[in-house]
């Protein structure tokens, strides 16, 4: 046991000089390539075996034949051991400098090329998380260019929509004040009725800036399906009635709902002028509430004759307008919204401040706009 212990003694002595030098080397070259590092490491292993056994040999007093056969051992481990830590080092620096060739095209338009040189475990999760990255910037620069489109279209819409009425304004003004106008009165009820459509374009301008801002402030109650789309059809009544189309309450159920009523009443509204707008003479706009586990769908019918395929996906984008069959020149004595295509995109964000959806589908002879919220407790 004694014999045991000196032994113990003399390799812990003997590895322990190694150890001290192998620390020093690798605080050295923390820096530097990981290839070296794992070079430092099997070096700093053999001089580690290599001292301790010297020290033992040394201390029991061996042979010199004995002493020859243990250095030849030794000898042919350590270049063994050393051969090995050289190619892994090699494999591990190939692998890292095709994952860091592989990252420099993340976020490229041609989206991220997976490294074909093989990969070690951690280097090929690196290499799927540099890959689901990759496709996540692809879908942000995707929306950010989607909305930078929209926004430039929107503000094309909204210098039309400007020009116009100030036009009219202004011949309308140089007109009164030449004392050229025949009816004043009609002049003014002109001017009245454009101030008033130009108030509700800069209105629905303040509110979509509100909602993307996320400044839209909700004052949630519990109120009835029903009474909401009471409401809604008593607001866009005259305008169906102007329009000669007939406003159809169908299947209401009186589910309750935790909403902010005023906004609630507003996205109907839009979605009724815009339906009766869009419906021609004797046709039928019908609105309907049900329940859905645990939503209510409240949805509008109307008979435009449908949406193309391809515009269902931007019906609710800032700007939107689709076919000049959604868009039927309007008379300003109507009122209802702007006209600047912010209706749609006003309803989706009020619609999802409510932790809401906002979905549109064809239908036979029109389309049928929904808005899923969820169900009161």
């Amino acid at each position: 046991m004694k014999d045991l212990l000196l032994i113990a003694l003399f390799a812990g002595l003997g590895a322990a000089g190694a150890g001290l030098l192998g620390w020093v080397a690798v605080r050295l070259l923390r820096r530097r390539s990981v290839a070296l590092s794992l070079f430092c490491v099997a070096v700093v292993t053999v001089l580690a075996v290599t001292s301790g056994t010297f020290a033992v040999a040394q201390a029991m007093f061996l042979s010199g034949h004995d002493l020859g056969v243990v250095i030849t051992v030794l000898g042919m481990a350590s270049v063994v051991s050393l051969l090995t830590a050289a190619l892994l080092g090699r494999q591990v620096v190939a692998g890292s400098r095709a994952l860091a060739a592989a990252a420099r095209t993340v976020g490229s338009d041609a989206g991220f090329a997976a490294p074909e040189h093989p990969l070690g475990l951690e280097l090929a999760q690196l290499s799927e998380e540099l890959a689901a990255t990759s496709a996540r910037l692809a879908e942000a620069r995707a929306r950010a260019q989607a909305l930078d489109a929209s926004r430039r279209e929107l503000i094309a819409w909204i210098s039309h929509d400007l020009r116009t009425p100030l036009a009219g304004l202004r011949a309308m003004a140089e007109a009164l004040e030449d004392g050229v106008a025949e009816q004043p009165e009609h002049y003014l009820q002109r001017i009245r009725a454009e101030v008033e459509r130009l108030t509700g374009m800069v209105d629905d301008l303040f509110e979509l800036s509100r909602i993307q801002a996320g400044a839209l402030s909700l004052s949630l109650s519990r109120v009835s399906v029903y009474d909401l789309v009471d409401d809604a059809l008593a607001g866009a009544h005259p305008l169906a009635r102007q329009r000669g189309v007939r406003l159809e309450g169908r299947q209401v159920a009186a589910e309750p709902v935790e909403v902010d009523s005023r906004e609630i009443t507003r996205v109907l509204g839009n979605l009724l002028v815009n339906a009766i707008r869009s419906t021609p003479e004797d046709g039928v706009v019908a609105v309907s509430a049900r329940r859905e586990v645990d939503e209510v769908v409240l949805s509008v019918t109307d008979g435009c004759g449908g949406i193309p395929e391809q515009d269902l996906s931007r019906v609710f984008e800032t700007g939107w307008r689709g076919s000049p069959a959604r868009t039927p020149r309007r008379d300003p004595d109507e009122g209802g919204d702007s006209g600047a295509g912010l209706g749609l995109a006003i309803v989706r964000g009020i619609v999802e401040a409510h932790a809401g959806r906002a979905r549109v589908h064809n239908v036979t002879g029109g389309c049928c706009f929904e808005i899923a919220l969820p169900a009161a407790p």
